[in-house]
């Protein structure tokens, strides 16, 4: 049985995966992308009080996400938000505000797969502990060769493009459907092969 899918990518994380900068991690963030998060302790915002998971303002803790690499890996944080909430909190106690590492900050998972998907991005991790895709492309080739064995090839290479696309709709009850460019970038190897026209 295998594990179940990564629910966090660390900011660090979603760099390499990414190919990008930190700063542009935190541009993105900040222009309403996805949410940098972090857990801290119970903290005193006015009447309120405040811990476990809350969202950072990237603006905020600007040093951190300095292009050039040169900025500190922790700073001060004196205002939160709230998971569901819309309005941010200054905390007064402690007075100073709490230190939050670079370390520390997360992506939800969800929402680096959103972005990927809005932006048409190849990912970077495919397989190996702890990786995450949103589709089943291993069961898609499996399927794919149980097509072409059982029925052969169709009479074109949309045609199958359009069945495997049918396939991941009815496994995901039509929830998780690559585009078809990702799924032409698989089949046509095969397909090439099986008439000819490839290596």
């Amino acid at each position: 049985m295998g594990l179940p899918p990564r629910v966090y990518f660390t900011v660090h994380e979603v760099t390499a995966r990414w190919g990008c900068n930190i700063a542009d991690v935190s541009g993105w963030a900040d222009a309403g992308r996805f949410r940098i998060l972090t857990g801290i302790p119970a903290v005193r915002c006015g009447d309120e009080v405040v811990a476990g998971k809350v969202v950072l303002s990237p603006m905020e803790l600007l040093p951190l996400f300095r292009r050039c690499g040169t900025g500190p890996t922790e700073g001060v944080m004196r205002r939160i938000q709230s998971m569901g909430r819309q309005d941010w909190l200054l905390i007064t106690d402690p007075a100073g505000g709490i230190p939050v590492a670079v370390a520390d900050m997360l992506i939800l998972a969800e929402e680096v797969h959103a972005f990927e998907e809005e932006n048409e991005m190849v990912r970077r991790i495919t397989s190996g502990p702890g990786a995450t895709t949103p589709y089943d492309w291993e069961g898609m080739m499996v399927a794919l060769i149980h097509r072409i064995h059982e029925r052969g090839l169709p009479a074109t290479q949309a045609e199958l493009v359009a069945e495997m696309q049918d396939w991941f709709a009815d496994q995901s009850d039509g929830r998780k459907i690559p585009d078809s460019r990702s799924i032409r970038r698989r089949v046509t190897p095969v397909w090439k092969k099986l008439r000819g026209e490839g290596p």
